[in-house]
C-alpha cells in the first residue's frame, strides 16, 4: 500500500509539473511555434532552457523571462536575450511589441514565419 501512494503522488507530482510548465509557451508570442536550432523540421517546447525539452538550467532567454516576472512586455519582447543582433520580438514574430498573452485579438499582429529561438545565437549554433 505504502508502494502504491509513493507511486501515485511521484506520478502526480511529474504531471503537475509538466502541466504548470507547459503553460509558458502560451504566455510568449508563437511559443509553440519555435523550431529547433538544430533541425527546423521540429519544434520545442523548452524555449527558456538549455533543453530544448524543458527542464534543467535556462538560457539567457529564459532568465531574462523569469526576471521579467514571466511576462511578455515591451522591455522583454526589445531585448535580445541570446545577443545575436535580433530583439527576442523580431524572433518570435512580435516584431512591435505588440502582442499580449491574454488578449487573443493581438494575435493578428503576429507574423508566423521566420520563428526563431532567441535563447540561441543563430550565428553560433552547436548542435
Amino acid at each position: 500500500m505504502e508502494k502504491l501512494l509513493c507511486y501515485t503522488l511521484f506520478l502526480l507530482g511529474v504531471f503537475y509539473e509538466l502541466n504548470c510548465f507547459q503553460t509558458y509557451v502560451t504566455l510568449i508570442p508563437n511559443g509553440s511555434n519555435v523550431t529547433d536550432p538544430c533541425n527546423a523540421d521540429k519544434t520545442i517546447s523548452g524555449v527558456g532552457h538549455l533543453n530544448s525539452n524543458g527542464g534543467g538550467d535556462r538560457n539567457q532567454f529564459g532568465l531574462d523571462f523569469a526576471s521579467n516576472d514571466r511576462v511578455w512586455n515591451s522591455t522583454l519582447c526589445n531585448m535580445d536575450s541570446d545577443n545575436d543582433g535580433i530583439t527576442n520580438g523580431a524572433e518570435l514574430g512580435d516584431v512591435n511589441c505588440l502582442w499580449v498573452a491574454s488578449d487573443a485579438t493581438t494575435d493578428q499582429y503576429l507574423t508566423y514565419t521566420g520563428i526563431t529561438h532567441p535563447g540561441v545565437d543563430q550565428n553560433n549554433v552547436q548542435c
